[in-house]
């Protein structure tokens, strides 16, 4: 079995992140990991450094991207190898649209901290209470996030079982202190995003135990305190919104270009 961390974010792609991704690799060989995969938010400039930095390390370091869509929260995206969308670099596209984008192109989809905090978590949208159908579309569920809940987990666990989808789990760490705190474990070899992206389907289409997770819950912090908090909430809601409308134009035409190309 490999082990991977499922759910990192680097100094260079997301904002609120203060780990270098070479201090990623160190730590997490240290704690017996085989691999990560990066998932800035709306960025692929983490993993870009690490490929134009240590090109020859054989430590696994796949492409994602964490995407912030308008409707349902964040959403972990993997393309194939050589595909890159730079739609998924303007966050707001509704969540269906994100949805059939990344499947036209051949790529997988999922929530990541489904039932977390209320401004990024895509169960506890109306867009996914109106429309539970919707799960079925997902290809993989977060199932384990160290920063969430044991509660927030379980039921992120449960829709997973529910929709018979297979789970990721991940730190989604930010600092230093809670790297590899989440990981997933990989039957089949995982080298590159065509290789997770055949497990995912190979484990959705047989159902079997190819993919699990787990990890320790890091517990509540002062900022995961102001996360929860409505003011912090609300006012992520509408920045979310309204930076998506204005990058409206742009995303649309990029997505075009990208499935005329295709």
């Amino acid at each position: 079995m490999l082990k991977f961390d499922m759910h990192c974010h680097t100094r260079y792609g997301s904002i609120d992140a203060k780990v270098r991704i070479s201090e990623y690799v160190k730590m997490l060989s240290a704690k017996g990991y085989d691999g990560m995969l990066v998932t800035d938010h709306d960025s692929y400039r983490g993993y870009n450094r690490w490929k134009s930095e240590n090109p020859d390390i054989k430590f696994r370091v796949i492409r994602g991207v964490e995407y912030d869509t308008r409707d349902a929260g964040h959403f972990i995206v993997i393309l194939p190898d050589g595909v890159h969308l730079k739609a998924l670099t303007m966050r707001g596209m509704k969540v269906e649209k994100l949805i059939n984008l990344v499947h036209q192109v051949g790529g997988i989809v999922g929530p990541a901290h489904p039932f977390g905090t209320r401004s990024s978590s895509a169960m506890l949208f109306k867009t996914l209470k109106r429309n539970r159908a919707l799960v079925k579309e997902f290809d993989f569920i977060e199932g384990f996030n160290a920063c969430e809940t044991e509660t927030a987990n379980d039921f992120s666990q449960i829709l997973a079982k529910d929709f018979h989808k297979p789970t990721f789990g991940g730190s989604d760490s930010h600092d230093y202190e809670y790297v590899g705190m989440g990981y997933t474990l990989f039957s089949d070899d995982i080298c590159c995003c065509d290789d997770l992206i055949s497990a995912v389907h190979k484990a959705s289409e047989s159902k079997d135990n190819s993919i699990s997770c787990g990890g320790i819950v890091r517990g509540e912090t002062l900022k995961s305190k102001h996360a929860h908090a409505f003011y912090s909430v609300y006012a992520f809601i509408a920045y979310n919104v309204s930076l998506g409308l204005l990058y409206s134009p742009l995303r649309k035409h990029r997505v075009k270009k990208a499935l005329e190309h295709k």
